[in-house]
């Protein structure tokens, strides 16, 4: 063997721990009886007994006017009458969780409902509970309940109500509540099993599932003990059930490579202690508790009872979760818990905020020393914290985080972790007379300016983040930028020339010749403000801050697809996009035009466009000239009603009349050529 593994959750619950305090407490002024063993574990009770503390089994051995104890347990309604008409002094040490349940049973016996217990019967718990209410039946398992249900069948159509007592393992009471579930129709179910037996179990199951041997300490009669031993045993197939260290078998442990140990509610430290430190010494290994300082028995004891006073902070471990509280093990007498409110802020479930076996940080509020409770509030600890976070921010001018919870007149409030910030509405971020209603209920995050604690005022800036997010992002673009380069961006506005595009903190323009291949008059036919569009950069200034983007698409350059596609002497099927005095303008491709001269129109001579073409025409055309370089294309109607091969006008023969002539040399497209020739 060479690990030793010790249960966190072993040892003494807080209703022991509170027990044995008052107990000792109870001494200190002389000696007393004891209604019982006050706890399930003979050394601690002969302890006592040394003490003063007398153990006695029924009010009749009590001498009158005599101080007596009722331990954890808790006793029957009659045994306090017994002890009243004796005169005696009482101190009632009965556990809270059990005395919630002498509640519940007698609440039910005195609405005629019959009771169920689920428990060990002869347990001093059960007896006890048995004792608050009228007609009831104790039951240890589901296989009890099935004979019981044989005999007494009738009884489930009666009002049921069911306990169980708080050291049953979950399981017991899963089968027995399921059991009941599907016979009664009158039934009422309180999961009475105490949070920290559960933790306890469930810890006890998963260390026996992961180590080759297992230790069980505690008493016989302990109940709780009983049901960790029979757990482990379940999932380890070496266990011992001791009460001390005597008892321990280390020959069983040889051949275990790692062994566990548990304990029960009722067993002291000192005898873990002495267990542990059993093993460390034989085997040689190294135990988280032998590395533990030496503790007498009195030290140990004043340990697990210490007093706690209110604003003390304390470290616990969630046990149980109900609809009004999480109960919590602070590791002390007490059983704190906090009201569930604290964890259901914005609508959030309880069950979603926090879990069984949590650890939790609380500040105690109030402390009930009667009851043994403690009430907890994690929030003002949380707020404590808040606050001194917010303080150190102003020096830092770390940026926090926090949801805006309201709006008012002059800006909004800002909930950090529970500290109101409020920002005045010139430095919300929104244009002046913005509606500020659109940030309730939104993240955001803000810069501290000002904080005075004793006055519970907190200024911060949610624009001073996003001017220097903006600042650092258009920084980090600017040192990235480069021609060609992509980016993702939100069109801010736009002018009757292009449309200035926010690309993550700089803001850059795409002029309207470069939105689309095809041609456009106004931006607003392309874009929108407030359109993401996917843009580039196609030149840049870091100097005077200037970026031109490009937002058509190089890949569909549309003269790219007509030089594929045509070349001079090619005849395409064009459409007639507008008529000038000169000639007119035919869409080849979209956004390819070519120019039909007047000359090129009609084999004859025309005086304007519009005698032989109409906007909207579809012709065909002859490509005459491509200009690659200026993107240019002429187009001739004409050449494809007459004879390509003529490249020079013959001028007609006129009578000599002793005059000059006037001879213009023609091309193909009928421009002149030439300069005048002079016959």
């Amino acid at each position: 063997m060479n690990k030793l593994v010790i249960a966190k959750s072993a040892g003494f619950c807080f209703g022991v721990s509170r027990s044995v305090d008052m107990a000792q407490k109870l001494l200190v002024s002389g000696s007393a009886y004891s209604l019982g063993q006050l706890i399930h574990n003979d050394d601690v009770v002969r302890r006592f007994e040394d003490e003063g503390l007398k153990v006695i089994s029924s009010p009749d051995e009590l001498p009158k006017g005599s101080r007596v104890m009722i331990r954890s347990h808790g006793v029957s309604k009659a045994v306090y009458g017994q002890l009243e008409d004796r005169g005696a002094e009482v101190t009632d040490a009965t556990c809270p969780k059990v005395k919630r349940i002498h509640k519940l049973v007698n609440s039910a016996h005195n609405e005629g409902r019959f009771v169920i217990i689920i428990g060990m019967r002869g347990h001093p718990e059960v007896e006890a509970v048995k004792g608050w209410c009228g007609d009831c039946v104790i039951c240890e398992n589901a296989a009890e309940l099935d004979a019981w249900y044989g005999k007494f069948g009738e009884l489930l159509d009666k009002p049921i109500t069911m306990v169980v007592q708080t050291t049953q393992t979950r399981s017991n009471f899963t089968e027995c509540a399921s059991f009941l579930k599907k016979r009664c129709t009158n039934l009422q179910i309180f999961d009475t099993i105490c949070g920290a037996t559960s933790m306890r179990q469930e810890e006890a199951a998963k260390l026996a599932a992961e180590c080759d041997a297992m230790v069980v300490i505690g008493g016989r009669h302990s109940a709780n003990s009983v049901h960790l031993s029979v757990i482990c045993s379940e999932l380890c197939p070496n266990v011992q059930f001791i009460e001390n260290a005597d008892e321990l078998n280390m020959d069983r442990l040889k051949d275990a490579c790692t062994v566990g140990v548990t304990a029960g509610a009722s067993t002291p430290a000192w005898i873990i202690k002495e267990v542990s430190n059993k093993m460390s010494e034989e085997i040689k290994i190294d135990a988280a508790a032998a590395e533990e300082k030496e503790m007498s028995f009195d030290e140990m004891l004043e340990e697990s009872i210490k007093t706690i006073y209110n604003g003390d902070k304390v470290t616990g471990t969630v046990v149980a979760i109900t609809g009004t509280e999480v109960s919590v093990d602070i590791g002390t007498k007490y059983s704190g818990f906090i009201p569930t409110t604290e964890f259901t802020d914005d609508g959030i479930k309880v069950e979603d905020a926090v879990k069984v076996g949590d650890t939790i940080e609380a500040v105690v509020v109030r402390v009930n020393d009667v009851e043994g409770t403690v009430m907890l509030s994690k929030k003002r600890l949380d707020a404590a914290k808040s606050w001194t976070m917010v303080e150190e921010a102003v020096e830092s001018g770390e940026f926090l985080e926090g949801t805006v919870t309201e709006v008012n007149k002059g800006g909004v409030v800002v909930n950090v972790k529970g500290v109101r910030v409020f920002v005045p509405a010139s430095q919300s971020g929104l244009p002046k007379d913005a509606d500020m209603n659109q940030l309730l209920k939104q993240k955001v995050r803000v810069k501290i300016t000002e904080v005075n604690r004793s006055r519970k005022r907190v200024v911060g800036s949610i624009r001073a983040v996003a001017q220097k997010e903006r600042r650092e992002k258009a920084e980090a673009i600017w040192n990235e930028m480069e021609v060609g380069k992509k980016y993702h961006g939100v069109v801010k506005s736009m002018t009757s020339y292009g449309a200035f595009v926010d690309i993550g903190g700089i803001d850059g323009m795409v002029h309207v010749s470069e939105m689309s291949w095809s041609r456009i008059k106004n931006p607003a036919e392309v874009f929108n403000i407030g359109d993401e569009v996917d843009v580039y950069v196609i030149n840049f200034d870091r100097e005077k801050k200037k970026i031109s983007l490009g937002y058509k698409d190089p890949n569909e350059n549309p003269w790219v697809k007509f030089t594929s596609n045509y070349n001079v002497g090619d005849t395409a099927e064009v459409k007639i996009v507008k008529l000038m005095t000169f000639g007119a303008f035919a869409e080849v491709l979209p956004g390819v035009d070519g120019l039909i001269h007047i000359s090129q129109i009609a084999n004859r001579r025309i005086g304007k466009p519009e005698e032989v073409l109409s906007v909207g025409d579809v012709v065909e055309a002859k490509i005459t000239a491509i200009d690659t370089e200026n993107h240019k294309i002429s187009l001739s109607i004409r050449a494809l009603a007459e004879p390509a091969a003529a490249e020079v006008e013959e001028v007609p023969e006129v009578e000599d009349n002793g005059e000059d002539a006037l001879v213009y040399e023609v091309s193909t497209t009928g421009e002149a050529k030439g300069d005048i020739v002079e016959e």
